[in-house]
């Protein structure tokens, strides 16, 4: 990497505390703290370092005591940012950005490409967004209202940086895998206040100086290829996304940012010109000779190549993936909100593209910058915003693979996840993150033996000191395997492992255990799982998200409750509940999980075995059982609410060992019985959501899709109903199936 004479402050700034994220990113956040504490007079950017640790450590940790501290220090870093831009945009104002690409009296850098500032403009958009969600954990009414209110703020920044950025969208720029769509492009050209972002007098954008260097880094991992000359007449390949219609970009209600220096005309900016007048000319509609036309096109090639180069050093890197991250972050989580959810926030002007959204976050996953060393130049690592962009993509396309139930392509879902995971697990093996999601893809594709040992290892190194400790990163790598010791019937690890769980974070011990609670009574330890249970109630009183109880604490209570008059129906007393339990409530929770649907067909088979060995005997015919009639005990299933449920769980598995006749048969047995249910009035909602979901998995046609389309809104009709519990998960489930059908309707 260049020495540090050769960067502007602002740069130095970032590569510094750019060194405590990789530390963060290995688990390593004491190193981390450390790394953005070194400086005597901490710029933004460590102060935003320092809030990001903290804020991670309560969010994963679900630890909302610890939001003080990151609350003080990313208020810290909000001002300093706001004025850190102030400053630079002053100096450039007062030089006409006239500079070196060392920055403008050392107030701001804009990395050579862009006006001294905009890095800044970007990082104050990023403490905003940080400190909405520390807002939102203080678990108040009015700590929502000011997080809505910050991300408002910080999604109109976004999208304005984003229209400056890209100006004519996306395509060309380089992936760490598919992109999902091809990008959108603004339909008209930047305006004023956005160009105000570009630099205008850009001395090293000479195309014969840079593209012999950039050629190589310009094609992408993978999906089509294409290539055009460049400039000085050699041929740069670009891999670009299939073109589509492209659609305006809602523009957002913020106000307008301070003005700048008009563009020069053919100024020598990589996005001078697209303000500009010779921009404007393009489209005249006057007859053009043969020699102008290729003067034309010359300038267009020339003009897409500079638009779509790597980016050259720290700052300019930061500038293309925080403005494709932040973007692409707000999209998404919008998409992704329940739709009694988007109906509230769209009062706020929030529009949103998916599609856009994904292809976003993999541009700034796969931004790298080029360095100039003494070896030459290289290509370096990525900016902080690359790596959460791809953590952002690694969760959104494991909640895919988990919850959607069906994918129109699950194999390049999976190829595109893996991607993702091996780019950035390159960078940080020992990254818990990394770890669980490798842990995560092991399990859907059907090697959850694989998922277990890579999750157990990792553990196992943090114990044995071999490996840095991010104990609040653990509590996710132990869920996740306790989920999947569940789901290979591994039951006594399993409950050890929800257990553990209270050790680590203070979210839901009651939902803990509770599951842990159904995998004792899966091997018959009784009075463990009376133990487990008798603590529950104290549990379940501590009120939690404003006020209000959890979801999943909602519905155990419920459940509690209607243990209980079982028990009393049959003369049993309350403290032997465990008696009277007819279906596991381990696996009753996992159809929240989507848990059985990827097990292995030995596991689906011996379930079926156990929920068919309880009477009343199933009606529906199945080649998996051999006839012989249950046995009556205290735990028979004597109501509508436990019958639903067990053709529920007796459905999905049976469609997940390919039966599709008796599969069908026993959700429609679920919907109809599920109907007379009093407590488990959810069951007919998630019935016709997984009926949905067999129908696509049985054909492959139009006729499908329509009617898994047709099942989807019934079981909406469920889930707008806000009594029904855990009602916005189904919502969600919905909302990412529709999401496949599209896709596959798409590609029909």
């Amino acid at each position: 990497m260049a020495a540090d004479a050769s960067l502007s402050p602002a740069a130095k700034s970032l590569v510094s505390a750019t060194a405590g994220f990789d530390a963060l990113f290995k688990n390593d956040n004491v190193g981390a703290r450390a790394a953005f504490s070194a400086p005597s007079d901490p710029s933004p950017f460590h102060l935003l370092g320092l809030g990001a640790v903290a804020f991670l450590e309560a969010a994963l940790g679900m630890e909302p005591g610890l939001m003080a501290e990151a609350t003080k220090i990313l208020q810290s870093a909000e001002q300093g940012a706001k004025r850190a831009e102030a400053e630079a945009r002053k100096a450039g104002s007062a030089t006409g950005s006239a500079r070196t690409k060392g920055g403008v009296d050392g107030h701001g850098d804009g990395g050579g490409r862009f006006v001294p500032g905009v890095e800044w403009e970007i990082l104050h958009a990023d403490t905003v967004v940080l400190l909405g969600l520390t807002q939102a954990l203080s678990e108040s009414y009015m700590g929502y209202l000011q997080c809505l209110y910050s991300l408002n703020a910080a999604h109109g920044k976004f999208t304005k940086l984003y229209k400056a950025v890209f100006p004519s969208g996306l395509d060309g720029y380089r992936t760490p895998a598919p992109s999902h769509a091809p990008s959108r492009s603004s339909s008209i050209p930047p305006t004023p206040s956005q160009s105000k972002f570009l630099s205008t007098t850009d001395p090293d954008s000479d195309p014969q100086h840079t593209i012999s260097k950039a050629t190589s880094l310009l094609s992408l991992a993978s999906g089509s290829s294409g290539s055009y000359p460049s400039p000085n007449g050699s041929t740069a390949t670009l891999s670009v996304p299939p073109s589509g219609a492209t659609s305006p970009l809602s523009s957002s209600s913020t106000t307008s940012l301070s003005a700048a220096p008009a563009p020069k005309k053919g100024g020598g900016g990589l996005f001078g010109r697209w303000g500009s007048a010779s921009l404007l000319s393009v489209a005249s509609s006057a007859p053009r000779s043969p020699e102008a036309e290729r003067e034309k096109k010359a300038r267009e090639e020339e003009e897409r190549w500079q638009r779509e180069r790597p980016a050259e050093g720290p700052v300019e890197e930061m500038v293309v993936a925080g403005s494709a991250f932040g973007y692409g972050l707000f999209n998404l989580v919008f998409s992704l909100l329940p739709k009694r959810v988007q109906s509230v926030v769209g009062i706020f002007g929030f529009k949103y593209d998916r599609a856009l959204a994904l292809q976003a976050l993999a541009i700034s996953a796969g931004v790298h910058t080029l360095i100039e060393g003494d070896g030459g130049t290289a290509s370096a690592g990525t900016d902080v915003h690359g790596v959460f962009a791809g953590l952002t993509l690694m969760t959104f396309h494991g909640v895919v693979l988990l919850l959607s139930g069906y994918q129109a392509d699950e194999a390049k879902t999976v190829r595109t996840y893996k991607t993702i995971v091996d780019s950035i697990q390159a960078r940080y093996p020992t990254g818990a993150l990394w770890v669980l999601n490798r842990a995560k893809i092991l399990r859907m594709t059907g090697e959850p033996d694989e998922a277990i040992s890579v999750l157990q290892a990792a553990l196992s190194a943090e114990d044995n000191g071999d490996v840095k400790r991010f104990v609040q990163a653990d509590t996710l790598l132990v869920f996740e395997l306790a989920w999947t010791l569940l789901s290979q019937r591994q039951f006594e690890e399993a409950a050890e492992a929800f257990i553990r769980m209270t050790a680590l974070n203070s979210w839901s011990h009651a939902t803990y255990f509770f599951i842990a609670a159904g995998c004792f009574l899966a091997v018959g330890e009784k009075a463990k799982a009376q133990e487990l249970i008798d603590k529950i109630p104290d549990l379940v009183t501590k009120k939690k998200v404003g006020g209000k109880d959890l979801p999943t604490e909602v519905f155990i209570k419920k459940k509690m409750e209607f243990w209980k008059e079982k028990a009393k129906r049959h003369n049993i007393d309350a403290t032997k509940l465990v008696d009277v339990i007819g279906i596991n409530p381990a696996w009753e929770m996992g159809l929240f999980w989507n848990l059985h649907q990827r097990t292995t067909n030995e596991v689906a088979t011996a379930c079926i075995k156990d929920l068919a060995s309880i009477a009343p005997s199933i009606s529906v015919v199945s080649p998996v059982l051999d006839g012989t009639p249950p046995q009556k005990t205290l735990a028979e299933l004597d109501t509508p609410d436990e019958q639903a449920l067990r053709s529920l769980l007796l459905g999905v598995m049976h469609r997940t060992l390919g039966l599709f006749g008796p599969a069908r048969e026993l959700l429609e047995s679920a919907r109809a019985t599920g109907s007379h249910a009093k407590v488990n009035t959810w069951v007919p909602g998630v019935a016709l959501f997984e009926e949905a979901v067999l129908v696509l998995k049985v054909e492959d046609s139009v006729r499908a899709l329509d009617e898994a389309d047709k099942l989807l809104d019934q079981a909406q009709s469920h889930a707008a109903k806000s009594e029904i519990d855990l009602s916005s998960r189904l919502d969600s489930r919905i909302a990412l199936l529709r999401d496949e059908i599209g896709k596959k309707r798409a590609a029909s």
